[in-house]
């Protein structure tokens, strides 16, 4: 899809009186939304994931804070390198279904070792590792969806 296609939908949407656009074409689904308390746009593969509600998150009382296990870092002091997502998509761990996994908890990986792969607007980027390391955690399940800049995996430093 052409970005400047999805600003073109922008731009519609702004000028006109209509809250809410959705568009599918060719296996993709677009939805963009104005004049909500909190505007969503969202871009999926079809068939689209579940939208999550736009209820804010209620804050965590002092008693769920405590009840969060603490992590990896907290019991040895160590700092963990966290692998990043460097863009929107669903995150595999294999380069097929049944394929065995780029990277297994334990193992050493060097920089430029491919870690997984994210599926972005049905291309699929490899995600490399940009330090030399333990893996000591891997912080997303296979085939869900994931964020720009969440963590993918932790890291421990050579």
């Amino acid at each position: 899809m052409d970005i400047n296609y999805l600003k073109k939908i922008v731009r519609l949407l702004e000028q006109s009186s209509v809250d809410e656009i959705s568009i599918e074409e060719e296996g993709t689904k677009i939805r963009v939304a104005k004049n909500a308390p909190q505007a969503i746009a969202s871009f999926a593969p079809v068939p689209a994931a579940p939208v999550p509600s736009t209820a804010p998150p209620s804050a965590p009382t002092s008693e769920s804070a405590s009840a969060q296990p603490p992590s990896p870092a907290a019991h040895t002091g160590v700092a963990y390198h966290e692998v990043k997502s460097p863009m929107v998509g669903t995150f595999y761990r294999a380069p097929a279904p049944d394929a065995d996994p780029y990277v297994e908890i334990g193992q050493t990986v060097q920089q430029g070792t491919v870690l997984c792969i994210i599926e972005a607007m049905k291309l699929m980027n490899e995600i490399e590792s940009d330090t030399s390391g333990r893996i000591v955690k891997i912080l997303v399940e296979n085939s869900q969806p994931v964020e720009f800049n969440q963590p993918l995996f932790l890291i421990e430093p050579l």
